[in-house]
């Protein structure tokens, strides 16, 4: 089973990231995938927002890990994208945070899935290449606000479980962010 979410907005990614950490348990494991600029990180600030993190997260890519405090559960946010090997990522000891945390992991395709047969990945695309663009290499030019496609894959029974919870909050595929109250 891949669940596949149309997102819209920024906004919208930041929307899923908040329902997934409210279905989140300690444990639970989270790999994001995409193109730089597709919206890892925004997704990791939607999730660590539904956890109760204050504060500001950002990519951790020179320090690689970083531990945001929760007020329903912690968040081990990890950045792998200069890490060349599952070894370079062992030695992070990421193994002795992961029961007790919701940890996402963003560029972990081919060194995070040692950690756990239980997880989510979450492949995310942004349209590139010729859109429309008056440069096609130039991505700059693309709005934040492109709508971006999710795949969902989930592994094990917990992935599956979460997954199911997903479709089950966006059963039209189509993720539309309630609007925010600023009264």
């Amino acid at each position: 089973m891949t669940l596949t979410l149309l997102v819209p907005e920024v906004k919208d990614i930041q929307y899923v990231g908040a329902t997934l950490a409210r279905l989140a348990r300690p444990g639970d494991l989270v790999m994001l995938t995409g193109p730089l600029g597709a919206g890892k990180t925004t997704m990791t600030q939607g999730i660590a927002r539904g956890l109760g993190v204050k504060g500001k997260v950002s990519s951790p890519t020179f320090v690689i890990a970083q531990i945001h405090r929760g007020t329903q559960l912690d968040l081990v946010h990890v950045d792998a994208y200069r890490l060349s090997s599952a070894e370079e990522l062992d030695a992070l000891d990421l193994d002795s945070t992961l029961a007790e945390s919701l940890t996402v992991v963003e560029w972990g395709a081919g060194k995070v899935e040692m950690l756990s047969d239980e997880r989510l990945e979450i492949v995310i695309e942004r349209p590139e290449g010729d859109a429309g663009l008056a440069d096609p290499n130039d991505l700059s030019e693309l709005s934040d606000d492109a709508e971006r496609t999710l795949h969902i894959r989930p592994y094990g029974a917990r992935g599956r479980e979460l997954c199911e919870a997903l479709a089950d909050a966006f059963p039209d595929g189509h993720v539309n962010a309630p609007s925010e109250n600023t009264d």
